[in-house]
């Protein structure tokens, strides 16, 4: 199977509810949601993307780096790339319809699984969902984590624990999602959090605790004093807010206040792996992606998400040769083009 091919597979899967372009930059869908676009104008999504796209890369050919190593140490495992499926839940309202919660994660989770990284699962108004990701996770030994939406408290806790019976890696809220019409929509409120109501998760759980949502400095140190494992920097791939900055826009400053007392992973627009370099030089310890992982399972099931990761592991590992940098801990803002830049400013 090659890739083009997954595309078009997946185009058929996605009965018009995604068009499936070159470039999956929210413009031809924006407004969908439900649907894969981004919310009103769909500017978020869109920023995502041109965020991305207005980071350009300093090259070098003059150093001794070869087979660069993209391996990182993660929930106390090592993983093979710094990249991880992002929670992606809703199949039957978002994704066309002609996939089932199940056949959409099976592939995501096992995928990642034998590539040796971790797919990201979530809940949402439907109970079912949830019930068919922890079951998924259950069978691939619990390589997976647990996002669960912004609900009351005991109700989160309570999932958590359905999470840690699953043998979930690490657990979380994408708080984000407190914004979310489609969970209003099924009349399943979700609300923002306090910091002690976030201490509470965190301290109901032994797993490690991701907070996800979190797009300004202050609230990323108000998670560090919550006492959360890690962040994701996220606007909810566009969905929830309209008119936010693109992740990349403010991960360097987020990055910068939490002075790695916490990891800080991100999504939003990262498609190849030119993309998650930049993410690493402005200070993220590893990427989250979304939407090309349903590309990929929907096109090409567990094949088509193994392709997926091994084009962005060799684009990785390229953009690596041509930037010097032999492994993770060597990426820094060095290797970006611009006026603050030791080498060209």
């Amino acid at each position: 199977m090659t890739y083009d091919e997954v595309l078009k597979n997946a185009k058929i899967k996605f009965n018009g509810s995604c068009k499936v372009c070159r470039v999956c930059d929210g413009i031809a869908c924006r407004g969908e949601v439900p649907g894969m676009g981004g919310k009103g104008t769909g500017n978020s999504f869109i920023e995502n993307v041109k965020a991305l796209d207005r980071l350009k890369i300093n090259m070098r050919t003059i150093h001794n780096v070869e087979n660069p190593d993209t391996s990182i140490e993660l929930f106390g495992r090592k993983l093979d790339l710094p990249v991880m499926a992002a929670p992606i839940t809703g199949t039957t309202l978002n994704m066309g319809g002609q996939v089932t919660e199940k056949e959409y994660i099976e592939p995501v989770v096992a995928g990642c699984k034998n590539k040796n990284t971790i797919a990201m699962v979530g809940d949402t108004a439907i109970p079912q969902f949830l019930l068919d990701n922890l079951e998924v996770l259950e069978q691939y030994d619990g390589n997976g984590i647990v996002f669960i939406k912004p609900w009351e408290n005991e109700n989160i806790i309570s999932k958590i624990k359905a999470a840690e019976k699953a043998g979930a890696i690490a657990v979380g809220v994408d708080i984000d999602a407190c914004g979310l019409i489609t969970l209003n929509i099924h009349g399943t409120p979700v609300k923002a959090k306090s910091v002690a109501e976030i201490k509470e998760l965190v301290e109901s759980t032994n797993l490690p605790f991701i907070l996800k949502g979190i797009m300004t400095p202050d609230e990323a140190l108000m998670a560090v004093e919550a006492g959360v494992y890690g962040i994701v920097v996220s606007n909810h791939g566009g969905r929830v807010q309209d008119y936010t900055p693109g992740t990349a826009d403010v991960l360097e400053g987020i990055a910068k206040a939490v002075d790695k007392r916490i990891k800080v992973f991100v999504d939003g627009g990262i498609r190849t792996g030119v993309d998650v370099l930049k993410m690493l030089a402005l200070g993220a310890d590893a990427c989250l992606i979304g939407r090309p992982f349903v590309t990929a399972s929907l096109g090409g099931q567990t094949d088509g998400v193994e392709l997926y990761l091994e084009r962005v592991k060799a684009d990785l590992e390229g953009a690596m040769i041509l930037t010097g940098c032999q492994n993770l801990e060597s990426i820094d803002k060095r290797i970006l083009f611009g006026d603050d830049c030791c080498c060209c400013g």
